[in-house]
């Protein structure tokens, strides 16, 4: 009698990894774009996730989600990069990966690069040619961190609820 092999369509680590900051950016309360982070160590360990929303204490009803105007979200939101990095409480984030469904603005690489994470994983670049984006990717590449954009694959996911 032969032993059983193992299974061998199982999700790999990008797909995993990717999956959490997709899955994490539907816990997203903004109307207009929702992003998810997952941080990974070096050895394929969940540091920390995030998702672009207001800090804590500041209630998603008493604040604005317009993106235009003198009053608009962009004063008050919270980017998932950043949020993924602050909700870290186990030390040093030197070394890890970022995994990210829209690649991070000029002000979520300096927390990244200032963190010590030194690769970049992104599912998205719709904003590619705007001011802050092309910044950052200086500064991520100035400082090193590797970003690449995510393989998609084309396998369907589902989650049953």
């Amino acid at each position: 009698m032969s032993q059983p092999t193992k299974r061998t369509n199982y999700i790999s680590w990008d797909e995993y990894f990717m999956g959490v900051a997709l899955l994490s950016a539907m816990r997203s309360k903004d109307p207009n774009t929702q992003v998810g982070a997952c941080i990974v160590s070096s050895d394929n360990k969940i540091l920390s996730m995030g998702y672009n929303g207001f800090p804590l204490g500041c209630s998603d009803d008493e604040y604005p989600w317009t993106r235009e105007g003198e009053d608009n979200k962009y004063f008050y939101s919270t980017h998932s990069e950043l949020n993924a990095i602050l909700n870290y409480r186990g030390g040093s984030l030197e070394g890890a990966k970022m995994y990210v469904t829209l690649f991070p603005c000029n002000e979520c690489a300096k927390a990244i690069i200032q963190s010590g994470i030194r690769e970049v994983i992104y599912y998205d670049d719709k904003y590619q040619h705007t001011p802050s984006v092309i910044a950052s990717k200086r500064m991520l590449k100035s400082a090193g961190v590797v970003t690449r954009r995510y393989g998609r694959t084309g396998r369907d996911v589902e989650v049953h609820m």
